[in-house]
């Protein structure tokens, strides 16, 4: 027992000299000795506030407590923390429990903490006072707040036995932690308390004070005193360099005008934190102001003005009697409108906010820099029309705020759902209780962007539902962006001249086109004594949401959704026609599909941003985020693609994009009654990317220090990654001639490499010529080339790009003058020999290349005017293209031609028959392949000719932007020439593809060109595709059959008559074909109806050719051979069977020989490259006379549709309604 007393007093003895060194240092006046008595006073005071909580375990002093200076905290407390001196444990543990289940309570820390409590930030001599508090001892001083300040205490040292610490929000940042302060403090020195007036204050009260101000003569009181209660309080101003507030006193009576006074004077802007509304005060000494741009008088305090609580006993009414006339009052002051009520404006439907005073809880920070939280669950509290940056730091979720004269605005809209409350500079936000919780760790963009928000509000006058949209909005691009392509302090920076913000830069385009409130500048003075009250708060319009900045990722998502959501069978595959496909042809025409997504089609409309990056895995441009990547295709403009790899790594902002998911599905649908059954679908996905015209774009470059994060990986570098060291490098000009496809190729071995099997390498090659000699860095520039010699002034190189090099894909195009760069030290011979070994010599020779240069990982490229080199101005850049003539003719004398066309139409198709070299099952096989028919482009055909492309691994999948509607040049294709004679054409690893515009965004209807059958035997100049108005002379032959819809086999009875047939289903469908004779008068032709059309053809509505199908069921075929021109039928049909009697009889009969329309296509294609048939001489017999003449052959067409003439002659006895 003795051994603990002497510990208890040993550690008592230490701890009363850490007291005494901690005062020395830190509480007593610098230069003066150690206070004895002040070492006492403090302790004692320590004591009483320890043993109040009367659970002190028999200690007299707080052994577990030590001294903290201002130092000391703000250098080693890192956490926030609090301190209760006089709490016990379960006091705590209470307290704590009050932080809410969400909410982690403040840690406790055992520190003791005294301080002077001043309004001074700096030293005393320095009268440096904005209205804040502060707790200052020897080592520094840091801001505090305070809810229930009494002006006395100002300049007293305390000790503060309640009291939590919040460090800068991050570390590393220039902010500075602050103290809030619980309850009252503990004075060391006894205070004096000033005795009352000796003899009452004359005062005057708001009605009097009032109408002096509007008497034209000057007032004959010299510094009056004012009391009365306090009815409003605005906030803290900081406008031209001064910062004031303005109280108003008034009475308990509402019909009393209440009268405001400015308080300006720097040591009395502290009363802010000592005012609540609704309690009575006495100003004194005040005097009669003019403020500028205030059209009337107003009251001002003096510095000799004092504060003091008003008390009956204590003050007198001062009696006036005041002669002459009054001022006006506010000329044509009109009242506030109704709250209730709205009214259509110009600009929408304009309502009016409400004014009100309300008392709630932080329960959530919505966004800390743009002032926005959320007040009890339910409400938005926006602090961004105030000057709120010292109020900023205690604001968090916990916290209890008084709103006095705050805004409430319902249905703001912009994306904001709850109702919000806005105080303007006219109102006050006042602590009524600090916070129990922990403050949670800030995100980089919670930490930044603060002045940004300020200058949304201040300079570019947003009202509050343009202003939170604009805050969701940056909210929204910086965790789009931040940190791997910027960081947060540089996309929230505050712009200036010179230096604007790049997220002001973003949301301009949408702000500049939206309407700006019709408030003039705000004026703080205005704003808060104007009467009536006029702030851009009062009223405001329900915002439509102008658009949002997805995540690509997100994005991309939405996409495929949409897509898959809209994808039906039988609306791609119309019934009339799906009813008469096998299962091949109808699984084949559903494999690839493809949707356009316009902005517009979302809402809101989605706007396109991401860092534009050149993949050097894909060597395709995509689109980044910091949700991912997005392949896009780009044009400059019309008709131009992207050359210049400056592009690279710039910051993309696009409204006009098009969304692009193409669809592959594979399926096994049996037949068409089974196109709504999903489970038939056995794969399914999406390729999808945008395509946009950079003209359309925002293009912005992304500050260097951290051009290289804007992707997780690494981004290539069109500049010296070191743009301020010394430039090391060398470069070399060439213009591109040509540039073969992107694909995966074989190279040769070098010497000592891995005996492993090489893997082919994605790569591609261009072909040039070098446009002087080598160029060495100077300075800022480049040198002058290095002479060349006795070689060629032109001399061929080809340039081959794998591995990374490949992302300059994209860049690179014929005709232009690009510059190879390489960094490093200057190598003589670098661009001279370069490494051949990768390619053998014959590709050389064959693209008349001299050398070979392989383009190394490290190179970079940049684009260079070429009207400024002048070996390059007389070469024409036009696209080259083939002769149509030569192109469609047999001559083979040049296999690879060039056109530019639009693309009709796109479709997966069976593999074209492999070269006769290559073995089945090699991997030379094809193993699928995309067909293209297009419309080719040429000036001397009124009618373009259609042509089919063929592309084949290992060219698969397509580039972007093959799609129907798109206008594309192709070069170097190979030409070939099918069975029946036909032109088409088929991708080669040479062929370079670029495409010239995108499907258009609408697509219109254009109808077929109405002719006479004559116009087509004038060859190519006639259409393809036509309409015309003939007669059907006679039938001359007509199928109807069912076949399996799996192997196509003739089914009989409805089975399948294939021999060891194993058909997984025994399902058939129908097929027919018919030949007509038609004629208009000028010509005949011979035209081939298959499948519905044939039911069009004979006249029978859908029940009757459904019926009629049926029929042949049965038999499951029916043939019929008209000869002679009578129709008769062929001796090998037998007419007595019903079935065919019918056939012919309606055959024959004038509800099929009628007039019709008739919309057809050429079966002879135009680009098929056998002559035409020349006329025939040809007798007819006219009565007794024989007579020859020349017969034109007949047309062979095939049908579109048929439908009957506007006026169409009697059809006969088969003509009837079903």
């Amino acid at each position: 027992m003795g051994d603990a007393g002497t510990r208890a007093l040993t550690s008592e003895q230490a701890w009363l000299e850490a007291a005494q060194a901690f005062i020395q240092e830190t509480l007593c006046p610098a230069g003066k000795e150690s206070s004895v008595q002040l070492t006492q006073l403090v302790i004692d005071c320590v004591k009483t506030v320890w043993l109040s909580q009367g659970k002190n375990q028999g200690f007299i002093l707080p052994l577990s407590y030590s001294f903290v200076s201002v130092q000391d905290l703000r250098t080693y407390q890192h956490l926030p923390c609090c301190s209760h001196l006089s709490w016990s444990s379960s006091a705590y543990q209470a307290w704590a429990q009050e932080a809410g289940p969400n909410g982690v309570p403040l840690p406790q820390e055992r520190l003791l903490l005294l301080g002077t409590l001043t309004d001074l930030s700096g030293d005393l001599e320095q009268e440096c006072r904005n209205g804040s508090l502060y707790v200052r001892d020897n080592t520094g001083v840091l801001g505090c707040e305070l809810i229930d300040l009494d002006l006395s205490w100002l300049g007293h040292l305390f000790l503060f036995p309640s009291w939590s610490y919040l460090p800068p929000a991050r570390r590393n940042s220039s902010g500075e932690g602050h103290l809030e302060l619980w309850g009252a403090p503990v004075p060391v020195f006894p205070l004096t308390v000033s005795p009352g007036p000796a003899s009452p204050i004359p005062v005057l009260y708001p009605e009097i004070a009032s109408r002096l101000l509007r008497q034209r003569s000057k007032v004959r009181v010299v510094y009056p005193n004012l009391a009365g209660k306090l009815v409003r309080l605005s906030a803290l101003v900081n406008s031209h360099r001064k910062t004031y507030f303005v109280l108003s006193l008034g009475s308990s009576s509402p019909a009393v005008s209440h009268v405001p006074i400015v308080v300006q004077v720097p040591a009395q802007l502290v009363w802010h934190h000592a005012l609540w509304p609704g309690r009575s005060y006495v100003l004194t000494e005040l005097r009669v102001s003019r403020i500028r741009e205030h059209p009337y008088r107003v009251w001002t305090t003096s510095p000799s003005s004092c504060l003091l609580p008003l008390k009956p006993e204590c003050v007198r009414e001062l009696e006036l009697e005041l002669e002459g006339p009054l001022l006006e009052a506010d000329p044509k002051a009109l009242p506030m409108p109704s709250n209730s009520q709205d009214r259509k404006g110009k600009k929408g439907l304009i309502r009016n906010s409400r004014l009100l005073s309300y008392t709630g809880t932080v329960t959530s920070v919505l966004n800390e820099p743009a002032g926005f939280y959320e007040l009890d669950g339910q409400l938005g509290l926006c602090l961004a029309y105030q000057q709120f940056h010292s109020f900023q730091r205690v604001v968090r979720p916990g916290v209890s705020l008084e709103l006095q004269d705050v805004h409430l605005l319902q249905s703001v809209g912009g994306g904001t759902k709850r109702p919000v409350l806005a105080p303007c500079l006219g109102g006050a936000v006042l602590v009524r209780g600090f916070s129990h919780q922990k403050p949670k760790t800030q995100s980089s963009h919670q930490a930044h962007g603060a002045s940004l928000y300020e200058q949304l509000v201040w300079e570019r006058q947003l009202g509050l539902p343009l202003y939170l949209w604009a805050s969701k909005a940056l909210e929204e691009l910086a965790c789009k962006l931040c940190p791997h392509v910027l960081r947060h302090h540089q996309f929230l920076q505050r712009s200036c001249p010179g230096n604007p913000s790049l997220g002001l830069q973003l949301l301009a385009p949408t702000l500049d086109i939206l309407p700006l409130p019709g408030s003039p500048v705000r004026n703080a003075h205005k704003e808060i004594l104007e009467e009536p009250h006029h702030c851009p708060l009062q009223k405001y319009t329900r915002l439509q949401t102008p658009c949002s900045f997805p995540t690509l990722a997100a994005l991309k998502e939405e996409g495929q959704s949409r897509a898959w959501a809209s994808f039906d069978p039988k609306a791609l595959l119309p019934l009339p026609e799906a009813s008469h496909l096998p299962s091949c042809q109808l699984n084949h025409r559903l494999a690839w599909s493809w949707i356009c997504l316009l902005p517009s089609a979302f809402h809101p409309a989605q706007v396109l941003l991401g860092v534009l990056v050149a993949s050097s895995h894909k060597g395709c441009l995509q689109l980044r985020d910091q949700s991912g990547s997005l392949p896009c295709l780009l044009l400059a403009k019309h008709s131009q693609p992207v050359t210049d790899p400056r592009l690279s790594g710039c910051l993309v902002r696009a409204e006009k994009f098009q969304l692009i998911v193409e669809r592959d599905v594979r399926s096994n649908f049996p037949s068409w009654r089974e196109l709504n059954m999903a489970a038939f679908i056995q794969k399914q996905q999406a390729r999808v990317y945008v395509q946009f015209f950079l003209a359309d774009a925002l293009i912005l470059p992304v500050p260097r220090p951290f051009h290289r994060s804007a992707t997780s990986s690494r981004l290539p570098q069109t500049e010296p990654p070191n743009p301020d060291g010394p430039h090391i490098g060398q470069s070399r000009l060439f213009l591109l001639s040509h540039k073969e496809a992107l694909m995966k190729r074989n190279f040769c071995v070098p010497p000592g490499a891995s005996l492993e099997a090489p893997k082919p390498t994605l790569s591609f090659h261009v072909s040039g010529s070098w446009l002087g000699g080598t160029q060495r860095k100077e300075g800022t520039g480049w040198g002058p080339p290095e002479p060349q010699g006795d070689e060629e002034k032109d001399q061929k190189v080809l340039l081959i790009f794998l591995g990374s090099s490949v992302r300059w894909f994209e860049f690179l195009h014929p005709g232009q003058v690009y510059r190879l760069v390489a960094p490093g030290p200057p190598t003589p011979t670098l661009f001279k020999e370069g490494s051949s070994s990768c390619i053998s010599q014959r590709p050389l020779e064959l693209a008349g290349c001299a050398s070979c240069l392989t383009v190394q990982d490290e190179w970079t490229l940049e684009l260079e005017r070429s009207q400024d080199i002048p070996d390059v101005l007389g070469i024409n850049k036009a696209l080259p293209e083939s002769s149509m003539t030569d192109f469609l003719s047999s001559n083979f004398t040049d296999s690879l031609v060039s056109f530019s066309a639009e693309i009709l139409s796109r479709s997966l198709c069976e593999p074209l028959p492999p070269p006769l070299w290559t073995k089945p099952g090699s991997p030379g096989a094809a193993k699928a392949c995309v067909k293209l028919t297009v419309a080719l482009e040429t000036a001397d055909c009124e009618f373009p000719p259609h042509l089919g492309i063929y592309i084949e691994d290992p060219y698969l999948p397509p580039p972007l932007g093959l799609l129907p509607g798109a206008r594309v040049y192709f070069k170097q294709l190979e030409k070939r020439l099918s069975r029946s004679h036909n032109v088409y054409c088929c991708f080669r690893s040479s062929t370079y593809v670029q495409v010239l515009s995108f499907p258009p965004e609408t697509t219109t209807s254009t109808s077929l060109p109405h002719i006479y059958l004559a116009e087509l035997l004038q060859g190519r100049q006639a259409p393809f595709q036509a309409t015309a108005s003939c007669h059907i002379v006679s039938v001359f032959s007509l199928q109807l059959l069912w076949v399996c819809a799996h192997c196509t086999s003739l089914c009989l009875q409805g089975r399948c008559t294939h021999q060891g047939s194993t058909c997984p289903t025994q399902t058939s469908v129908s097929q027919a074909s018919i030949r007509l004779l038609v004629e208009d008068g000028t010509a005949e032709a011979v035209v081939t109806c298959r499948d519905h059309h044939v039911a069009a053809a004979l006249g029978l509505c859908p029940s009757e050719w459904n019926s009629l199908l049926e029929r042949v069921r049965m038999p499951g075929r029916v043939v019929l051979h008209f000869i002679g021109p009578g129709a008769q039928l062929e001796s090998s049909a037998k007419i007595d069977e019903p079935l065919t009697l019918f056939l012919w009889t309606l055959c024959t009969s004038l509800s099929v020989l009628r007039p019709i329309m008739l919309s057809f296509e050429l079966e002879r294609k135009p680009s098929k490259i056998l002559p035409l048939e020349p006329p025939r001489l040809q007798r007819f017999q006219c009565g007794d006379f024989p007579l020859l003449t020349r017969v034109n052959p007949r047309l062979q067409l095939s049908c579109l549709s048929i439908q009957e003439q506007e006026h169409p002659s009697s059809l006969g006895a088969f003509a009837s309604p079903c």
